[in-house]
């Protein structure tokens, strides 16, 4: 049998799959629907005046009326947070460069620590709708607009790749065209969060978030059976240096060291978690801060147990297919593909389990998705109608924007998916693009909550300098991965043992491919965007806040009396304090005289 005939031979997808696959999206639109209703039956029941009736139904649309549970809240965030992206690239990053990205799960804890302690007090006691609102409250108008853009732009980069992962599974399983399925399932992912709002969102988050654990779990326990145990798993990765201990190398260009996983990670995991309007309206709509606190920790231990769950796949991958590489081969056509063709070799006689699997992949996307459309319908409302309206919205004026935005954005990301399949592998394709938006906005808000010296033109100069220089840096690295100029040195694999036939030679290939052309970052000469992907967002953000800094130093713009303290993370909120106490001067907020100004 040849390679083609084997793949076709896997693409045993049948109808109790089909059926599985369908039922899934099902249930996320009948949710929908049921949501819908109850938001009308809410909004009949409201006795304010026409505005008001018109917050409350924005309020209950995008936060949940601020009322929701810890339990179905932390769900949605990891639902939210493991996309399609994590499923497959994860197992995909430990097949190809080993066990040392799991190091990263460290960073996970501190940006907890960051977020308990730095963030999340700041954001719940000013009850935003829109994360944004504070850069106006903080700096001024200008800066909202620069992160509301920013935000759309990270969307932009970020959730088309969300949408073509799951594509990749179910093409690997079925050999559907991937641009038949995406507008399928997205227009269902579009229904129930256009219809439904936010509880719809997150409800059926919890449904995807038990489908996805349940997929992986099978997967997991089938393949380890397959190939003798876990002591196999272990065995192989051992054998391959797949497993390893932390590289404390200073080389900035090395793709995975210890400082780049610890301090690149946080920076990562920040700029996803802190200042993303996608996780902070989730935890805005709890009740009280002690409620939020409470589900960042949950949060986190969900996001390590899938971490450790990604992580073993990829080393039972490997351990699976040590004497035949399927990206040799070319049974795997693209890397991201090689988690689909495991599922489908060891689950691919049991009616049912594929389309199991597949349906907890297109859950994580559909999650992510629906939370991005449901935060990009907050931003547009918040941030742009609102500010630029003089006349106050309807509740009918307010329903239609958001809807209207949530099916504009949903249809521009499945025309997007053509862009990002000529593009790389996706996880270290994510991290670099969405740095571009994401290191100037921690940047910015990284300065707002804990330099009270920084000024609106600073935070503006360092934002704009920090945009245009991650701006060449991304697009100069991912143009020398797609042309092949810049190839990261893999771990051991092999051809020897393929019971089938292929174009190629049989081989053990200790690390460089058969062509024996190698590039690494290492080897080139230096330049700045061949730092390791991981340091990106970091960068964007160093960048920011020092210009931000030195521009307002320089320009002696400070106002450090006139700043409203609540704007502040708690312990420099006390620093100042302290510093007005002992030098007797009243304080006049800024953020009481706007409200003054606006009342």
């Amino acid at each position: 049998m040849n390679v083609e005939e084997l793949r076709k031979s896997l693409q045993s997808f049948g109808w109790p799959d089909y059926l599985i696959f369908c039922l899934m999206l099902a249930i996320c639109a009948v949710i929908g629907i049921y949501f819908c209703l109850q938001l009308r039956r809410e909004s009949k029941q409201l006795k304010f005046s026409t505005q008001e009736q018109a917050n409350e139904s924005a309020a209950s649309y995008l936060v949940g009326g601020r009322k929701m549970k810890i339990f179905p809240i932390t769900m949605s965030l990891i639902s939210s947070f493991i996309s399609g992206i994590t499923l497959l690239g994860t197992p995909t990053e430990v097949y190809l460069y080993g066990a040392q990205y799991l190091y990263i799960m460290g960073s996970l804890v501190l940006m907890g620590f960051c977020m308990y302690y730095i963030f999340l007090p700041v954001f719940h006691e000013l009850n935003l709708i829109s994360t944004y609102k504070y850069l106006e409250q903080r700096y001024n108008r200008s800066l909202r607009l620069f992160g509301s853009i920013m935000f759309i732009m990270a969307s932009l980069l970020w959730l088309p790749i969300v949408i073509y992962v799951p594509a990749i599974a179910f093409n690997q399983a079925t050999g559907v065209n991937i641009h038949i399925v995406t507008p399928c399932v997205c227009v269902v992912c579009i229904f129930y969060t256009c219809i439904g709002g936010l509880k719809a969102v997150v409800w059926t988050d919890v449904i995807q978030t038990l489908i996805m654990f349940g997929a992986m779990a099978l997967v997991l326990v089938k393949g380890t059976l397959d190939i003798g145990g876990p002591s196999v798993v272990w065995q192989r990765a051992q054998q391959s240096a797949r497993i390893e201990p932390p590289n404390f190398s200073t080389d900035l260009s090395e793709r995975y060291t210890f400082y780049s996983l610890v301090l690149g990670g946080v920076a990562h995991w920040l700029k996803s978690n802190a200042i993303s309007q996608n996780m902070i309206q989730r935890y805005l709509s709890l009740p009280t801060l002690r409620d939020a606190r409470i589900a960042i920790w949950t949060f986190i231990a969900g996001v390590l147990t899938f971490l450790c769950i990604c992580g073993y796949t990829g080393l039972l991958i490997y351990a699976t297919y040590a004497q035949c590489d399927p990206l040799q081969t070319k049974l795997a056509q693209r890397n991201d593909q090689l988690l689909p063709l495991l599922v489908m070799e060891t689950l691919g006689d049991y009616p049912g389990l594929p389309g199991i699997f597949v349906a907890g992949v297109f859950s994580a996307a559909l999650s992510s998705l629906s939370t991005g459309l449901n935060s990009l319908s907050a931003v547009v409302l918040e941030d742009f109608v609102k500010t630029f309206r003089r006349a106050p919205l309807s509740e009918k004026q307010t329903a239609f924007v958001m809807r209207s935005v949530v099916v504009l954005f949903g249809i521009i990301f499945v025309a997007l998916v053509f862009v990002v399949e000529k593009l790389g592998a996706v996880l270290q394709l994510t991290i670099t693009l969405t740095s571009v938006a994401n290191g100037p906005l921690l940047g910015i808000f990284t300065a707002g909550v804990l330099l009270p010296w920084v000024s609106s033109k600073g935070a503006l100069l360092g934002g704009v300098s920090s945009l245009l220089l991650m701006a060449w840096m991304c697009i100069s690295a991912q143009r020398e991965l797609v042309s092949g100029d810049l190839v990261y040195q893999r771990k051991p694999y092999s051809t020897l043992g393929c019971n089938y036939t292929f174009d190629g030679v049989r081989a053990n290939f200790s690390s460089l491919p058969p062509d024996g052309v190698y590039t690494s970052a290492a080897a080139a000469p230096f330049q700045l965007y061949r730092i390791s992907y991981l340091y990106f967002t970091l960068f964007g953000a160093l960048v920011t806040i020092i210009v931000a800094l030195l521009t307002s130093l320089l320009l002696r713009e400070s106002k450090l009396q006139s700043l409203d303290t609540r704007l502040l993370t708690p312990f420099v909120r006390r620093w100042v304090e302290r510093q007005r106490r002992s030098s007797q001067l009243p304080a006049k907020p800024k953020l009481q005289a706007m409200q003054e100004t606006s009342t």
